[in-house]
């Protein structure tokens, strides 16, 4: 079973999601990526049940109060689900609308950015509105693509003013870019008896409230906190994390602890942890791969054991 129909058939419907711990939410949105996605739909689907009854509200302007719901997304579920005449204007509406329309503003402008949309609301028909909404956002997902735009099989070809200008991909115009962050952290893996150290993120950023390795500024860090301790150790080869605005090298560093290990040197070893990396707790490895993993933490814990 996929990750997305998984998800679906442990929450059937918003009072199912609303009723759920947000672990076991988050533990079955692994793998579908961007994890803030699962937590605004656990947010949501709590006010849909604590405020309207359970039923969604039918117009965009009070869906736009929903916990992660923004103006667009609240226009596009008026739209396609009560049949509301109100514009969306995501990533590829807007590409497809500034070209078609010229419109050579700098959306990184708040107020030009409030221009596109009072020409989007223009554009709308009386009638067809989900089917206006659905051509418009397949026409940015296929034929008006960024940097390769099909404008000769595009049907607003004769309409469209960027492709009259020869310039398709000047649009749309956006100055302000957010530059790429690097990254680099050490990964502790720590198992005894066949259980792996966990520690659960913080409420925001990275991985938020998601399980994983404790994480160290680097290998020298690493080594320092470990200073002492009985068992073997692996370096594991580095890996890239990739995100949205982020490259994250990551260096696992597998520690496997003897199973004889003394109560009392383990006490001092989980309290050396925790300073180091927050609080954490001993998981059973299959019952760590149910929890709530970034997608590369599960693969790291899921694959061939070294030594």
């Amino acid at each position: 079973m996929g990750y997305y129909a998984r998800f679906l058939q442990a929450f059937p419907d918003v009072a199912a999601l609303a009723a759920a711990p947000q672990d076991d939410v988050l533990a079955l949105w692994s793998g579908l990526g961007y994890y803030s996605r699962a937590r605004n739909l656990h947010r949501c689907a709590q006010a849909v049940v604590a405020q309207h009854g359970g039923a969604f509200p039918r117009s965009a302007a009070v869906l736009a109060e929903l916990p992660g719901i923004g103006r667009s997304t609240a226009a596009a579920i008026a739209a396609f689900c009560f049949g509301e005449r109100v514009a969306i204007l995501d990533g590829n509406v807007k590409r497809v609308l500034t070209r078609a329309l010229g419109f050579a503003g700098d959306l990184a402008q708040a107020r030009q950015e409030k221009a596109l949309w009072a020409l989007a609301e223009q554009q709308l028909p009386q009638q067809g509105i989900e089917a206006y909404t659905q051509g418009l956002m397949d026409l940015g997902a296929t034929l008006c693509s960024q940097r390769q735009p099909a404008c000769d099989a595009c049907p607003l070809a004769g309409l469209c003013v960027a492709r009259a200008q020869g310039q398709a991909t000047a649009y749309p115009v956006k100055t302000r870019k957010l530059k790429r962050g690097q990254r680099a952290n050490t990964l502790l893996w720590l198992q005894h008896q066949g259980r792996v150290w966990l520690v659960q993120r913080p409420d925001s950023g990275v991985w938020a409230r998601l399980w994983t390795l404790p994480e160290l500024a680097d290998d020298d860090a690493a080594w320092a906190l470990a200073e002492g301790w009985p068992g073997e150790a692996w370096p594991l080869p580095a890996f890239k994390h990739v995100l949205t605005h982020l490259d994250w090298m990551l260096k696992p560093l597998l520690w496997r602890l003897p199973a004889d290990l003394a109560a009392v040197d383990l006490a001092d070893l989980e309290l050396a942890l925790v300073r180091a990396a927050g609080p954490g707790r001993w998981v059973p490895r299959e019952q760590a791969l149910a929890m709530g993993l970034p997608a590369p933490i599960r693969k790291l814990l899921d694959g061939p054991m070294p030594g």
